[in-house]
């Protein structure tokens, strides 16, 4: 578990959170005057450190200025009885993860923590593979070395090893399959088959027979037996692409397969027992389709026992010059030129772009712009870019019916909507999520209270 430094001179405060640290397994150092504390973080190291604000001799922001020098890797919770919104964007640009009043609820403490903590990263084992990913800015033929990248590569590492079933989450073009090959490669199954099939590819009378095989005779045109995908991955892994365009009849049969491991083949009369591994994906919401009656809610959460949500182009721009120079190696070598880079105005374009096809857009861009050029350098001229693209769209209003609609009512859902997506992309810090919707925190915390968010 996680070292973690309370620095705070309340000593009824100070001891209530290393009670709550220490029930929770972490080794607790509990100190009550921040010179003291900058002492021991010369001499001791900590993952995680939480200060009060208002101290005596040296205040929070201070002492946490003067421990980033000490312990730059170290995280920091503020907590503090003077709440003000200044003193959040304060603690957000010093590094600040999360930022709590005295009087707060254990539960959601211990949430913080536990989500800090995550992000920090405990297993030295775990940091390591991070700086190597970073060094060599590609895991598992993914390339980039974003924050949220990074966070990809590290849940692949760690759920290879075991059996549970993975649902990727991503929009067109942003290489879930890649994140489904990693996973299989990085297992145990890796020397087995991995098998790809898209289910919104294949009229579903043949997909049936794609997935679960047929009996001779089953059907016309049906003159031997033939195994279905889930016995050709046997041992291995089943990539199932377009989970969502799966019909509610085919859901059934997989439901089957997902619990007992075992189906039959069209026209079949005997159990057939595979040992595969599913990993699903989608670009669709399907929560969503469950709440429709399109997808069943018990093979949902059959499938995604682990998610995978891998982050669209536009939210990983960071990344665009070393994809661009991955695409440019690649298909100026395939294609025969002697082209070895872009212009800075043309990749000013390109960072400006907001990549609807995600990466699979960028390799085409890069792709033509290369098969185009007569330099040796990638120009704006070469790239041919969507202009639609580029237009902002704003959200149509509502419709208003003849009996009129509650403009209240549909204020506070698009608000809602706002501070949920806020909070999420946040992992829940309420200072994030503050700075993010360039509100103060008190403010967010208002709008949390009478929305009825939890």
């Amino acid at each position: 578990m996680a070292k973690i430094l309370v620095v705070d001179d309340d000593q009824g405060i100070r001891e209530l959170l290393e009670i709550i640290l220490a029930g929770e397994g972490h080794e607790v150092v509990g100190v009550q005057d921040a010179i003291r504390a900058l002492n021991i973080c010369r001499k001791k190291g900590f993952e995680l450190i939480i200060t009060d604000l208002k101290m005596p001799r040296m205040d929070g922001l201070e002492f946490i200025k003067a421990v980033k020098e000490i312990l730059p890797d170290a995280m920091f919770i503020l907590v503090t009885a003077f709440a003000s919104g200044e003193t959040a964007l304060a603690a957000m640009n010093l590094g600040v993860y999360d930022y709590i009043e005295k009087g707060f609820d254990v539960e959601d403490f211990k949430k913080v923590v536990a989500c800090a903590l995550e992000k920090k990263g405990l297993n030295r084992e775990e940091l390591q593979f991070i700086r190597d990913v970073e060094e060599n800015v590609s895991f598992g033929g993914m390339i980039g070395k974003n924050r949220e990248m990074l966070k990809v590569y590290s849940t692949v590492r760690k759920v290879a090893d075991n059996r549970a079933n993975v649902l990727v989450l991503g929009e067109s073009g942003t290489g879930k399959e890649l994140v489904a090959r990693a996973i299989h490669q990085h297992s145990p199954r890796k020397t087995k088959p991995f098998v790809v099939i898209n289910c919104g590819g294949i009229p579903e009378t043949l997909l049936e027979s794609e997935l679960f095989g047929h009996m001779k005779g089953a059907f016309t045109g049906a003159n031997q037996d033939k195994p279905g995908l889930f016995e050709v991955a046997s041992g291995g892994t089943i990539f199932l692409d377009e989970i969502g365009e799966l019909s509610l009849t085919l859901q059934v049969k997989l439901l089957r397969v997902v619990e007992e491991k075992s189906f039959r083949r069209i026209a079949g009369t005997e159990d057939i027992k595979v040992d595969v591994r599913i990993i699903s994906a989608t670009n669709k919401d399907l929560l969503e389709k469950v709440g429709q009656g399109t997808f069943r809610e018990d093979l949902y959460y059959r499938l995604n026992v682990i998610p995978i949500r891998i982050p669209p182009l536009r939210e990983r721009k960071d990344d665009l010059p070393v994809l661009a120079e991955y695409f440019i190696n690649k298909y100026a070598r395939e294609l025969g030129k002697e082209i070895k880079t872009i212009s800075s105005y043309a990749m000013e374009l390109l960072m400006e772009y907001p990549f609807p096809g995600n990466v699979r857009e960028l390799a085409h861009i890069i792709e033509r712009s290369i098969a185009l050029e007569s330099s040796k350098i990638i120009l704006p001229d070469s790239m041919l870019l969507s202009a639609s693209a580029f237009e902002t769209k704003e959200k149509a209003a509502p419709e208003i019916a003849e009996e009129g609609l509650d403009l209240n009512d549909e204020l506070a859902r698009y608000e809602r909507s706002l501070v949920e997506q806020a909070l999420q992309k946040t992992r829940n810090s309420k200072t994030k999520a503050a700075q993010l919707l360039k509100i103060s925190y008190d403010s967010l915390n208002y709008r949390i209270d009478k929305l009825g968010i939890k």
